[in-house]
């Protein structure tokens, strides 16, 4: 019994017919998104994948990077035109305070160490930046079942979904309440402007009665175990940065090996705190210098 995204999207044009105002988190989160870009808003898409919310919105802003750990996705990412780096979330390639923004969607449940990632994301907002955020709600009963599976570690449930072996990843759910995230985000200096409670019964829109049956549980659920969470935290004024050090991005400059993938100027450097992938268009130089100028300075 599989649940194709198409299909799943025909049943949520159905339930926005049903309850007029509803809208899907992943337009609530696209939305909130766009309202900070600007051509001066220079922005980070954490765990950007094949596309991202960046893949349609970044001619509006004035710089635009990408990062993420799988490196099939950003081989095969559809916006050429970010500055891409491949690496974990815990230890970002970027100098501090250099993103106005920094987003990422269905990310935060796949961290098995997340309070490294908030600090990171503190660390390369500038003062009065925002951190806006797309994740499971771990109170909903889906991703409780997801993790009380967890000799599957946390796969079984994307396969319902019909997604391919290689976009499905482990879900630790460390991250995915908002007392957890309320917790992590003060912790980094982040504080709270909005968190929105989105609810979805196409996850169980197998057939016609389950999409009713899902359809009725979701006008008798508590509103803060909504399947969905859509975030946004601001950087404070008062939040102490941590330096990259000067070796990090000398090492880099050092260790770099160019490539070209699909028209695209790939960039691997071999860096203390791991190997990191920098990609652009492979005629154009100017993202990846701006990449390598925000590698390279020291503060």
């Amino acid at each position: 019994m599989m649940l194709s995204l198409d299909r799943q999207e025909a049943y949520r044009r159905r339930y926005a017919g049903m309850r007029p105002g509803w809208r899907p988190s992943s337009h609530v989160y696209r939305d909130l998104v766009a309202a900070h870009l600007t051509p001066a808003a220079h922005v980070l898409d954490l765990g950007c994948g094949r596309g991202g919310v960046m893949e349609r919105l970044h001619p509006r802003a004035g710089f635009v990077a990408g990062l993420d750990l799988d490196l099939r996705s950003l081989r095969e990412h559809r916006a050429p035109a970010l500055a891409l780096s491949c690496g974990p979330a815990g230890t970002l390639p970027y100098v501090d305070s250099t993103f106005d923004l920094v987003c990422c969607s269905w990310v935060l449940e796949h961290l098995s160490e997340p309070a490294r990632m908030f600090t990171e994301v503190a660390r390369v907002l500038v003062p009065g930046g925002r951190f806006v955020f797309l994740t499971p709600n771990s109170r909903h009963p889906l991703p409780m079942f997801n993790q009380a599976l967890r000799w599957s570690r946390g796969r079984l449930v994307d396969r319902f979904y019909d997604r391919a072996e290689a976009d499905t990843f482990p879900a630790f759910y460390r991250a995915n309440t908002p007392a957890r995230i309320e917790h992590l985000a003060r912790a980094a200096g982040l504080k709270r402007l909005s968190l929105r409670f989105i609810g979805d019964p196409t996850y169980l829109a197998f057939n016609e009665p389950l999409f009713r049956l899902a359809c009725l549980l979701e006008r008798v659920m508590p509103r803060r175990m909504r399947v969905h969470l859509v975030g946004e935290y601001v950087l404070g004024q008062s939040v102490q940065s941590v330096p990259v050090p000067a070796t990090f991005a000398q090492s880099a400059r050092k260790r770099s090996s160019p490539t070209s993938v699909k028209g695209l100027r790939i960039i691997f450097c071999s860096t203390p705190k791991g190997t990191v992938m920098m990609s652009a268009p492979a005629r154009s130089a100017s993202t990846t210098c701006a990449v390598w100028r925000m590698l390279a300075a020291s503060t």
